[in-house]
């Protein structure tokens, strides 16, 4: 442990980096930047989120954090959170979730995922329409994110969307996950709206579900000061020093 508590590892979302952490005040926060993505090199491997997850628990053993931790995600960090979870699951001490769902891509949403791929390979800006849909509507941030998502790898993003498109579905893992969960959505999320959250929060044996006013997809960024305050909350009720 870290600082007389479990440290509390979150993950970023698509296309963007640990900075979306950036005014997010939880004591013992961890956000690496997953594989392609911030200052981290694209993986060798062939896509899958499952190296993500192998790589975040080795960047956390080389940190020193060889122990339990409570684990967190948004988004694609979600999906890299429940991979952590069914891979290591002895190594999670508490799950935070938000803006993500625990179910695969259908084969429509798997051939979408495919073609953007290819397409930023080959040239194509198709990360430049994201922004407006993750964020809530007339959002102050946007102009902050739009930054953001032009600075992603086009290597990155093509990897990154081929591992979510192959992704497993989750609900087995959650079932069994017997530890306190906080499930989280933005108010606004039309990606992973509020129904996504409801039925990870339903399969989780031990969850609590809340709704970040004023937030779609990414409310770390979003709402900060709401997102912050859930956490923290949770943690001190749930997972005390």
């Amino acid at each position: 442990m870290m600082g007389g508590v479990y440290p509390t590892v979150l993950l970023h979302a698509f296309p963007l980096s640990s900075t979306m952490y950036a005014r997010v005040a939880i004591p013992d926060l961890i956000a690496p930047d997953l594989a392609g993505f911030g200052t981290s090199a694209v993986p060798d491997a062939a896509p899958s989120l499952d190296v993500l997850a192998g790589d975040v628990v080795a960047g956390l053993d080389a940190r020193g954090v060889t122990g339990e931790f409570v684990l967190g995600g948004v988004s694609m960090g979600g999906y890299v959170a429940m991979a952590i979870l069914r891979l290591y699951p002895q190594r999670v001490k508490g799950l935070i979730l938000a803006d993500t769902k625990a179910s695969a891509d259908t084969a429509e949403a798997a051939a979408t995922r495919l073609a953007m791929a290819d397409s930023v390979l080959a040239g194509g800006d198709d990360t430049a329409a994201l922004p407006a849909k993750m964020l809530a509507p007339e959002s102050a941030v946007l102009t902050a994110v739009q930054a953001a998502v032009r600075q992603a790898d086009p290597a990155a993003v093509a990897w990154a969307q081929r591992a979510m498109a192959q992704r497993p579905d989750s609900f087995a893992t959650l079932r069994a996950a017997v530890i306190p969960a906080l499930v989280l959505v933005g108010e606004h999320d039309t990606i992973t709206p509020l129904a996504d959250a409801r039925a990870m929060a339903e399969a989780l044996p031990d969850a609590q579900l809340t709704i970040i006013p004023g937030a779609g997809h990414l409310p770390p960024w979003e709402n900060p000061v709401a997102f912050t305050t859930e956490v923290t909350g949770f943690l001190a009720a749930r997972l005390p020093a």
